[in-house]
């Protein structure tokens, strides 16, 4: 029951159901690691359990998963209490507060070792006020309290504990920001707002369909019943990454890089289960990158979605995946198009482009466009011998270029790419040789200088030092 293959986040995610399904509107992750017995704690301030209650919830296996529950409930098996938590700890203590009672109880693995029996320990008054974190239960709520840490630490001590528990709960905050955020940002009907932090830092939700960004496309809903239940699917494209702001770009890619992050999104009752996955429809590609779907369902078809108890896998059933590759062939097209549209707007930005896209008989090939007018400039300044070597080296550099290369880099991180990494001094030489190649023996046209300039793109981000050197030639 200890490996199931939680992990701490998901864990944590498992208990945070929990507090959830008990009208929590404020849950607490504490870590204590400086203390003599190291704890994590969380605190919620739900309805609570009395002593009857608090014993169903330490039974393994206390819900039938075909039994009809309430449509908000986020558990299934009520097990998740139980293998979330030895997944991390060997001892897990539940405490709770409803109508001013405190009733405690406590599962400890060495204990039932040491007795070979599944003995639960029932804890007194006075254990109960010595517990570390009690004192954060105001009014009703509950505690859930891991002691003896033995999967969390992976057996370091000192300076590399403390590294590897720091990694650990930031990327436990990042998983709750993207598995919650519909009821961080108070979308789930029915729900009010709720708030977590950790160890006092609050999650901020983090939206992966970039609903905000008014360049992302909302596509019409789609339904699909099943037993009399509805199913929705929300396809979205998101913003070309030219489109995002610095902030908003950083945010999504340092929580993975687009690629991974398409794919099918799956909720239930409003809470993420699985995503970034096409459940082998169509492979991951640029194709789909931009590409997502929120997919919600409600508790009553679990089974028919495969969940399993970390709540971290779900298979669609049959007409759900039919729909939705009738929706992946729709929108591939539309994301295609986003990548496409900017591309074709880099050639038409200029009259002259300097690269040129050709597409013949099923095959596309990239080459540099010979009627330039700084490479008609250039070939016309040199003899037949000269224009020939100017010729071959044009037709090198366009075969040789690097497409794998520059494929698997704009696919993962599209702004780290930059071309353009010259210093005022070079630019102004640049712009210098430029203008003695175009108009040597002519009169300099400022129209024709900046079309040429632009079709270089060499200078993209620095235009306000192009324009003041045209400003100056004009003088």
């Amino acid at each position: 029951m200890r490996d199931l293959g939680y992990s701490l986040e998901t864990a944590v995610a498992d208990l945070i159901d929990n507090s959830i399904s008990a009208k929590s509107e404020f849950i607490q992750v504490f870590c204590d690691t400086a203390s003599r017995q190291p704890t994590l704690a969380i605190i919620d301030d739900g309805r609570g359990m009395d002593s009857e209650e608090i014993l169903i919830a330490m039974r393994h296996g206390s819900v039938n998963p075909r039994q009809e529950r309430s449509a908000d409930d986020l558990g299934r098996f009520g097990l998740g209490l139980k293998t979330a938590s030895f997944s991390q700890c060997r001892q897990m203590t539940l405490v709770s507060s409803k109508k001013g009672k405190f009733v405690a109880a406590e599962w400890n693995l060495d204990l039932v070792d040491q007795e070979d029996d599944w003995l639960i320990s029932i804890l007194e008054e006075d254990e109960i006020s010595e517990l570390p974190f009690v004192d954060q239960i105001v009014g009703d709520g509950t505690l859930v309290l891991w002691r003896n840490l033995d999967r969390l630490f992976e057996d370091e001590t000192g300076g590399k504990r403390a590294e590897i528990v720091n990694e650990k709960l930031d990327i436990l905050e990042k998983h709750l920001a993207l598995v919650f955020h519909r009821y961080l940002s108070g979308d789930v009907r029915g729900w009010k707002k709720i708030s977590i932090a950790v160890n006092g830092h609050n999650v901020e939700p983090f939206d992966p369909f970039c609903r905000r960004n008014p360049a992302t496309q909302v596509l019409p809903e789609e339904i699909v019943r099943i037993d009399r239940t509805e199913v929705r699917l929300q396809p979205y494209i998101l913003p070309h990454h030219s489109k995002l702001t610095a902030k908003e770009y950083d945010y999504y890619q340092n929580r993975s890089d687009f690629l991974s992050n398409q794919g099918a999104y799956v909720y239930r009752n409003g809470r993420l289960m699985a995503w970034g996955d096409w459940f082998r429809l169509v492979p991951k590609g640029e194709a789909t990158k931009l590409a997502r779907v929120q997919i919600d369902f409600p508790n009553s078809l679990d089974e028919r979605w495969t969940i399993d108890i970390k709540k971290s896998r779900a298979r669609p059933p049959h007409p759900v995946r039919e729909r939705l590759r009738q929706i992946i062939t729709r929108i591939t097209g539309r994301s295609t198009t986003v990548h496409r549209g900017r591309g074709k707007r880099l050639f038409e930005e200029t009259s002259a482009p300097l690269w040129e896209r050709y597409a013949e008989k099923g095959t596309i090939r990239y080459s540099l466009n010979s009627e330039h007018p700084l490479i008609l400039s250039l070939s016309a300044s040199l003899d037949t011998d000269g224009r020939k070597a100017v010729e071959t080296l044009i037709d090198a550099v366009a075969s040789s270029l690097p497409v794998e290369m520059i494929y698997s880099d704009f696919s993962t991180n599209p702004k780290d790419i930059d071309q353009s990494q010259l210093k005022v001094e070079d630019i102004l030489e640049r712009l210098s040789i430029l203008k003695k190649i175009m108009f040597a023996e002519s009169i300099f046209n400022s129209d024709d200088f900046r079309d040429v300039v632009k079709s270089t793109r060499m200078f993209h981000e620095n235009k306000d030092v192009v324009e003041n050197f045209i400003a100056r030639e004009l003088e």
